[in-house]
C-alpha cells in the first residue's frame, strides 16, 4: 500500500517520460477525478457489461480494450443499459479506454450521472497494461527517506552512507570527477519494487542533483559535469559504510565476510570503510564495486585466495619456507 492517498487525478499528472508515458485524458466524469485508487492493479470488465456480477473486480482500475468496446456498440445498437447502469452502481475508481476508442453515448451519460472519470489512451492495450503496471508497482511500492549519497560507479548503484562530516559528499564529488554519476545527495528515497528490488532517487526533484560541499557551498552537478554526470534513479547494489578510522577496531582485511543490511525487506550487501588521511576512498570506492560485480558473476577474490592458500599447505611446499634445504630429512 502506498504511504499516500493516491487518485486518479494524480495518475493522469504522473511525470512520465519516454517507455513510461501514459498518454491519459480525461473525457467523461471529471468530477470523479478525486476517487481514490487503492490497488495496483487492472480488471478487464467483459463479465460485468455482460450483466455477469459475481467476484466482479470494480475496486480496480477497469479497463476498455477493441473486445469490450465491440460489445459495448451492441448494447448500444439493442438500446440496452441495464447492465452498464448496474456496473455504475459499484465504485469504481476509474475507466481506461485504449486505442483512443470511445464509449457510446448511453455509457457516458450514466457516467457523469455517477461521477465516475472515463480516461482514454491512444496506446495499446497489451502495451498499456505493461506501461501501468510497471507504474503502479512503484507508486504502491514500499517507501523510507534514508540519509546519504546514492551514486552510479561502474554500472553499479552505491549508496554512501555515515555520519555527518565524515566525507560522503566529497566522495561522491571525486567519483563523479572519475566519470561516474550522482543520482541523489543527502536525502535518498528508497522503494522496494516486486518485493526484491531497492530502487533510489532523490526525495526532493527541485533540489536534486545539487550537491553541499563545505567551502564551496551548494553547487549544481548537471551544470558543472553536464548530463552525463546524473541519473534519476538507479537500483541500490552495495551499501557503504564511512566511518571515521578506529584504531581500536578489528577490520576485514581478507574480505571472508559478507556483511549485509536490510532495506525495506530487501537484503543488500554492505562494507565499512575507515576513512583516515591518505586513504583514497574514491579509488578503494571504484575497486569495490568492480570487486562486486565479479562476485554477482561467480567470482569471489577471497575466496580463492584462500582455497590457493589451503593447497598450498597441503601440497607440502610450505616445508621449504620454515626449514632450509639442509633441515629436510
Amino acid at each position: 500500500m502506498a504511504d499516500r492517498v493516491f487518485t486518479v487525478l494524480d495518475l493522469i499528472d504522473l511525470d512520465l517520460k519516454e517507455h513510461n508515458s501514459l498518454n491519459l485524458r480525461c473525457i467523461g466524469g471529471r468530477k470523479g477525478l478525486v476517487r481514490v485508487i487503492d490497488i495496483p492493479d487492472l480488471n478487464r470488465p467483459m463479465g460485468a457489461i455482460m450483466g455477469f456480477f459475481e467476484d466482479f473486480a470494480y475496486q480496480r482500475i477497469q479497463l476498455f480494450g477493441r473486445g469490450e468496446v465491440s460489445y459495448l456498440r451492441r448494447l448500444e445498437n439493442a438500446n440496452e443499459t441495464k447492465t452498464i447502469e448496474e456496473m455504475f452502481a459499484y465504485p469504481m475508481p476509474c475507466c481506461i479506454f485504449t486505442h483512443n476508442l470511445y464509449p457510446h453515448k448511453d455509457f457516458f451519460e450514466v457516467a457523469e450521472k455517477t461521477q465516475c472519470p472515463i480516461l482514454q489512451t491512444d496506446l495499446g492495450s497489451a502495451d498499456f497494461t505493461a506501461r501501468i503496471m510497471r507504474i503502479l508497482s512503484r507508486v504502491f511500492s514500499p517507501r523510507q527517506i534514508v540519509h546519504g549519497v546514492l551514486v552510479e560507479v561502474y554500472g553499479l548503484g552505491i549508496l554512501l552512507q555515515g555520519d555527518s562530516g565524515v566525507g560522503k559528499s566529497e566522495t561522491a564529488l571525486e567519483l563523479i570527477h572519475r566519470g561516474h554519476r550522482l543520482v541523489a545527495d543527502d536525502v535518498v528515497e528508497l522503494n522496494c519494487i516486486y518485493g526484491n528490488t531497492l530502487m533510489g532517487a532523490g526525495a526532493n526533484k527541485i533540489i536534486g542533483h545539487h550537491m553541499e560541499i563545505r567551502g564551496p557551498g551548494i553547487i549544481n552537478i548537471t551544470h558543472l559535469f553536464g548530463v552525463r554526470a546524473i541519473r534519476d534513479r538507479k537500483e541500490i547494489q552495495l551499501v557503504v559504510e564511512l566511518e571515521d578510522w578506529n584504531s581500536s577496531k578489528n577490520y576485514d582485511r581478507l574480505g571472508m565476510e559478507n556483511p549485509t543490511v536490510e532495506l525495506l525487506g530487501v537484503t543488500i550487501p554492505r562494507l565499512t570503510v575507515p576513512v583516515k588521511p591518505g586513504r583514497n576512498i574514491p579509488i578503494i570506492i571504484e575497486t569495490a564495486a568492480m570487486n562486486e560485480r565479479l562476485k554477482s558473476m561467480g567470482y569471489h577474490a577471497a575466496k580463492e585466495f584462500n582455497k590457493n592458500i589451503l593447497r598450498w599447505i597441503e601440497s607440502g611446499s610450505t616445508r621449504s619456507v620454515f626449514f632450509g634445504d639442509d633441515d629436510i630429512i
